[in-house]
């Protein structure tokens, strides 16, 4: 699946969201379009035409507009008639029978990347409740993009090409496979989650590891795919609380896992998984 497609899928995701907590008839919104100020609005949930189809947004104009400038909520009561925002939308709004609207940026590092839209068709104040919904769901969106970006520089990074050698070097891959491997599971696109895991499985099968001093029959050793993202964070230095957080986890689940890795490569403790499973290829 491609990033813009993937990402589709999130602010469509998103609108069905806000749909449900709101209880708002319309939603609708779009991602900037890139090298340009303008959103494209791309997903529609509940609309009953395609006026607000494909609509470009720029920067400043119309409710959206002003939300991307502002990079904060925006809602008027009465759009045609309101005098809070300029007016450059104002047929494929009333072709769609819109009144009351607000628009809420999706903000990733400092920087505007999409509007999520709700509207009545109905001229009515949009109570602080609503509004916080709205927020929640591009908070969500939000949140899916930050994901991706990070898994996009990971794997960018791992991608690099030059030999790795001394003991810096090799904290630098391994602190990028743990990373990885706690990103892994928050992807919803599966490709991207293929990719990840592959790109994990191949700095591991490069980790000094697997060279001469690697044991006899370490390379049969199977580990489940949360049992090796738990040994990721261990070997990062991590708790088994912190471990539980940026995996997803409970720290009891984690404490499993960890109990059934160290079962299956032979260890006694944290320490010796970590090393049994560099040895057998598992980790880098």
């Amino acid at each position: 699946m491609a990033a813009d497609a993937a990402e589709a899928v999130e602010m469509r995701g998103a609108l069905v969201r806000l749909r449900r907590a709101t209880g708002l008839p319309v939603a609708f919104g779009g991602l900037v379009e890139a090298g340009r100020q303008q959103v494209r609005i791309s997903e529609l949930s509940g609309t009953a035409t395609a006026a607000l189809s494909a609509l470009a947004v720029s920067s400043g104009n119309g409710l959206g507009g002003k939300a991307v400038a502002l990079a904060r909520p925006c809602a008027v009561t009465d759009y045609s008639a309101s005098r809070q925002i300029s007016h450059e939308y104002d047929m494929a709004v009333a072709t769609e029978g819109l009144c009351s609207v607000l628009a809420v940026p999706v903000v990733v590092r400092r920087r505007v990347r999409g509007v999520l839209y709700g509207a009545l068709r109905t001229a009515q104040p949009l109570g602080d409740r609503t509004l916080g919904a709205a927020v929640a769901a591009a908070r969500d969106v939000e949140q899916a993009l930050v994901v991706r970006d990070e898994a996009r520089d990971l794997l960018a990074a791992a991608r690099e090409p030059g030999p790795v050698a001394g003991g810096a070097a090799w904290e630098e891959v391994r602190e990028a496979h743990g990373a990885l491997r706690a990103l892994a599971p928050r992807i919803l696109d599966p490709q991207l989650r293929a990719e990840l895991l592959s790109v994990c499985g191949r700095l591991a099968e490069a980790g000094p590891g697997l060279g001469p001093g690697a044991g006899p029959g370490a390379r049969h050793v199977r580990l489940a795919p949360r049992e090796v993202d738990v040994l990721a964070c261990v070997a990062g230095g991590a708790t088994n609380s912190v471990a539980a957080e940026r995996l997803g986890l409970r720290p009891e689940t984690v404490k499993g896992y960890l109990r059934s890795a160290m079962r299956k490569l032979g260890a006694h403790t944290r320490l010796e998984a970590v090393v049994a499973a560099r040895r057998a290829g598992v980790l880098p």
